[in-house]
């Protein structure tokens, strides 16, 4: 199927036109059960087409069938549908078979006009049919150029959605799953450990591990419902904090942002209370966000251990990666010792 379905449609009402009246009016000898009857084989042939996979002989029968209308029009309007040829072959072979085609049926016009009208190259009326039959081919290998490429655009438009969702993916895994996975997976060890020595702390890892779990499945649940009602920052924030030490503050109007740029401030909210929790043995952590007319603010602040720059991890760096995907940017200000602050900024 060609891109510029409408072309050959237009071009064939023309000519059914055009060597239609030429004959009632006497104009020109139009045979028209000839005329007709190739012009209704094209329109099969073009609906034909795309099931059957077979360039070189629909273009060879395509062109058998031009000529036989040509031949049969009395107006002479037919010979436009010689630039089907190499418009057509443009989609199923490339430039330069298109151009030799093209430059073939120029010739084609050339031979045509010298037997049925000797001594033509003095007639303005022909000379000027031949120059506009030239025109028409460039325009038309023109369109044929610029539908191409706009078809090799929309395949590496469709790559790069099916890389960034894969990118997308493999943040939402690490994080989300990949921390509460890694969280069970630790809490079990430490209950392991600790069965023989301390069984009161293995029963308290274990109740841990299970409410990690717990968390886990709410993820995959959220996920899950984002896919299929509007996600809603505030909630799912909510949801985040509930029964850990984490002082959750939502300002401003949510609605109107678009939902990859909320999904990416929970992830980096997410990915801060983690880092604060789990890696910086904070005793407070503060998450404000306020969602103002030209976009969205978070601030994510413990009083943990800090880490200087050269400790920076993968999740900050997913994180960043998520951030700028929507056109937002990500601040870290750390320290040894001095706690941590995440501000992540993203417009609306």
């Amino acid at each position: 199927m060609r891109p510029v379905a409408w072309l050959s449609p237009l071009l064939y009402g023309a000519v059914l036109l055009a060597g239609g009246y030429a004959g009632l009016a006497g104009l020109g000898e139009t045979r028209f059960g000839w005329f007709v009857g190739g012009l209704v084989a094209l329109v099969v042939l073009d609906l034909a087409e795309p099931r059957y996979a077979r360039p070189v002989p629909f273009l060879v029968v395509r062109a058998a069938l031009v000529v036989l209308v040509a031949a049969s029009d009395g107006s002479g309007m037919a010979r436009v549908l010689l630039l089907l040829l190499p418009f057509g072959a443009y989609f199923a072979f490339g430039r330069v078979v298109a151009v030799v085609l093209g430059v073939g049926c120029v010739g084609l016009v050339v031979v045509a006009f010298g037997v049925t009208a000797p001594g033509w190259t003095h007639d303005v009326e022909r000379v000027s049919d031949l120059l506009m039959f030239a025109v028409g081919l460039v325009l038309t290998l023109a369109m044929a150029a610029v539908a191409v490429e706009e078809q090799r655009g929309r395949v590496r438009l469709a790559e790069l959605s099916a890389a960034a969702e894969r990118n997308r993916l493999a943040r939402d895994v690490h994080d989300g799953l990949g921390h509460h996975l890694t969280a069970v997976s630790v809490l079990l060890e430490k209950a392991s450990a600790f069965r023989e020595l301390d069984p009161s702390v293995a029963d308290q890892a274990l109740d841990d591990a299970r409410e990690s779990a717990r968390r886990a499945l709410e993820d995959v649940r959220r996920s899950v419902r984002a896919l299929r009602e509007p996600f809603r920052l505030s909630s799912a924030l909510a949801e985040l904090a509930q029964g850990l030490k984490v002082d959750v503050e939502c300002a401003g109007d949510e609605n109107g942002y678009d939902p990859a740029v909320l999904l990416a401030v929970y992830r980096a909210a997410q990915e801060g209370i983690t880092n604060a929790l789990r890696h910086a043995d904070a005793r407070t952590v503060s998450v404000r966000v306020h969602c103002g007319r030209s976009g969205a603010e978070l601030v994510v602040a413990d009083d943990g251990r800090g880490f200087s720059a050269a400790e920076e991890g993968f999740g900050l760096s997913g994180m960043r990666e998520r951030v700028a995907a929507v056109g937002g940017a990500v601040d870290v200000r750390s320290a040894p010792g001095q706690g941590t602050r995440l501000t992540v900024r993203v417009p609306r």
